[in-house]
């Protein structure tokens, strides 16, 4: 296919894949002359991996870039794969006291490494929570905590055996299943909300 095709394929502007084209984050096609070349099935689905990145991921072009060289080039150790895929997509959380996320964790009895950086991204999250001076109540967190280990159990139920495909599935839902989670979560609130506030129909 030409690239108006692709273009038109993956949902976006002929200018938008000539950007990423030259940006790398599509690779080129086939050429067919010193000004045409040929795109096929693969650089369709590559073209919407990478809207979805920079779309509902709201990763920018470099960290895109990042994410999709782990994804194309693996290497043989999947956690390290898995942690710069995660250093590109989030970099690293600033220095924070990590005492209470720590505490968070040990209460929940999850074994997790406490200098990953998830660590420091719970800490942040809670830093700014006092900062705002905003209460989760015990219950709450929780609950919070209890179906953060289900999705994680689940998640893992479903990752495919073939380590590269393995990989690709962690490291796209970690970026593009947190908005679909957060969105799940307004309309759970949302739905909670009518149930118990709206009035009766009957």
């Amino acid at each position: 296919m030409r690239i108006s095709e692709l273009a038109r394929r993956g949902g976006v502007t002929t200018a938008t894949v000539k950007y990423y084209l030259r940006e790398g984050l599509v690779p080129p096609g086939e050429l067919t002359s010193s000004t045409q070349a040929v795109y096929g099935d693969a650089h369709v689905a590559r073209l919407r991996l990478v809207r979805a990145l920079l779309g509902p991921g709201k990763l920018s072009i470099a960290q895109a870039k990042d994410v999709l060289a782990v994804i194309d080039d693996p290497g043989d150790d999947m956690f390290e794969a898995l942690g710069a895929a995660q250093a590109a997509a989030y970099g690293a959380p600033d220095d924070v006291d990590t005492s209470r996320a720590l505490a968070l964790v040990e209460r929940a009895g999850w074994r997790v490494d406490p200098a990953s950086r998830e660590v420091g991204q719970l800490a942040e999250a809670l830093a700014a929570l006092e900062d705002a001076g905003f209460d989760v109540p015990p219950s709450v967190m929780e609950g919070y905590v209890a179906a953060a280990e289900r999705i994680g159990a689940l998640e893992l139920d479903a990752i495919p055996q073939d380590p590269a495909e393995a990989l690709r599935y962690a490291v796209l839902g970690t970026i593009l299943v947190e908005p679909l989670l957060l969105a799940l979560r307004r309309l759970g609130e949302q739905h909670a909300s009518a149930v118990r506030f709206a009035p009766s129909t009957d």
